[in-house]
């Protein structure tokens, strides 16, 4: 691989700041329920896993940005690793994933907002969150980067006010000698309750959790010295990984794992019966901002790759051209069609049709992080340690898509991922040979 010079503005704890405004999202916020009902109170277990996962992947991932910045990141580095095939399929299983999960966030922050807002249709509310998405994105990667920061500055406090607000209950609890602890016992007797298919069957929640990592190999380009690219990942990693575990094992001291509901932030539910004032209200606004935020990330990466994809002519070359506006007008017009799709999609379709869609998108993103790890194997020079590392994230990842088969909902979601995977490739295979014949002419 060669090296290029990068000419960015951002140092490495603002991207680590990025990384959070990213990341922390309705996959922890909300997602973390399901994780809980999958893996019972050792749902610690997963989450630690899924983020051992997640830093072998961001690490390949920004080995490769530091030797090589690119704004096309892992769809580039696929393409130099295995050719122009590997460099079309990668970025369109990328774009398409990113597509559907932005339809299941526009739907969420519409049934966030009729907490509010009750006569308000859902459609309405999620084109609204589409048009203020387009317009974040419009103001550019300045305007992206505080827009991220503030949001992901909010994320981050919500969780401490959490952390802080059961620290507090607990030793008030301590103090009145009341059954503060009750649902503490009995969550570690019941620690292994659902066994080792439970933690198998939560790996996928908790990877969800994790979701958005690749945005910031996306970025890398932008910092001042991509050498500190490793360092800030590393930063935000720790941290995140704190955060989650911090609040997920306070939420089981305040509630048995039995009573959280897989419909409702985890963090209300463990709050409830304390009658706390606005606290409902107040985690409904941070699930908004931090479903908008995650959104908006996955705005700014699918219209990243959208260019590349352009440029590379494996996308039609009208979507990279700019007019005046900093992000090209054709590039964002297929972008509002893709999510107005995805908004008539969620509407039409029968809930658990919709749902397949989704667990689908969620592999097809798994699928993305393993071929970054294959990639690396390729394109690097790997240590005997690195090797170790690649072999445990591609264990990890094998794990929990294999983890999709031990129920109805995820095993249908996976035969749909792989359906998704058959018409990428056969896309793949018309276009290559197209261009093959093309070259010939």
């Amino acid at each position: 691989m060669t090296s290029k010079t990068s000419k960015g503005k951002l140092s490495w704890w603002q991207l680590s700041l990025l990384g959070i405004g990213c990341t922390l999202g309705t996959g922890f916020f909300l997602g973390t329920s399901m994780a809980i009902h999958k893996s019972g109170p050792a749902v610690v277990i997963p989450f630690l896993l899924a983020a051992i996962a997640t830093y072998i992947v961001y690490d390949a991932l920004v080995k490769m940005s530091v030797e090589n910045p690119d704004k096309g990141s892992f769809r580039t580095y696929a393409k130099q690793a295995f050719g122009k095939w590997a460099g079309f399929s990668n970025g369109w299983i990328y774009l398409i994933s990113e597509m559907l999960i932005m339809g299941s966030q526009l739907m969420a922050l519409g049934i966030f907002t009729k907490l509010w807002f009750p006569t308000l249709p859902l459609w309405v509310a999620a084109s609204i969150y589409a048009a203020l998405g387009l317009a974040v994105i419009l103001t550019g990667m300045k305007g992206f980067e505080n827009f991220q920061n503030i949001f992901g500055a909010l994320k981050a406090a919500a969780i401490v006010m959490f952390i802080v607000v059961a620290v507090l209950l607990i030793i008030k609890g301590i103090n009145n000698d009341s059954n503060t602890f009750d649902s503490l016992h009995a969550n570690y007797v019941e620690f292994f309750s659902q066994g080792i298919k439970g933690i198998w069957l939560g790996l996928l929640y908790a990877f969800y959790a994790f979701g958005g990592i690749e945005v910031m190999g996306l970025m890398v380009i932008d910092l001042k010295n991509p050498q500190e690219a490793p360092k800030a990942g590393k930063v935000m990693l720790i941290v995140i990984t704190i955060i989650f575990l911090m609040a997920i094992m306070l939420a089981l001291m305040l509630v048995s794992w039995k009573d959280f509901n897989i419909e409702e932030s985890p963090f209300i539910t463990a709050l409830r019966d304390y009658h706390i004032p606005f606290v409902a209200d107040i985690f409904n606004g941070i699930l908004i901002i931090a479903g908008f935020s995650t959104m908006v990330a996955s705005l700014y990466a699918v219209v990243t790759i959208l260019i590349t994809l352009a440029e590379d002519h494996d996308a039609p070359a009208s979507l990279a051209k700019k007019g005046k506006m900093k992000v090209p007008f054709p590039a964002l017009l297929f972008l509002a069609s893709g999510l107005i799709i995805t908004i008539v999609i969620g509407f039409l379709m029968p809930e658990k049709i919709f749902e397949y869609l989704m667990t689908a998108a969620g592999l097809m993103l798994i699928y993305n992080w393993l071929f970054i790890l294959v990639t690396y194997a390729k394109l690097m020079e790997l240590s005997k340690w690195d090797h170790v590392k690649n072999a445990i994230g591609m264990l990890l990842i094998g794990v929990t898509v294999s983890g999709t088969l031990g129920e109805k909902t995820s095993r249908l979601g996976f035969f749909v991922s792989l359906l998704f995977i058959v018409i990428i490739g056969i896309a793949t295979w018309i276009v290559m040979k197209r261009q093959k014949h093309d070259k010939h002419v």
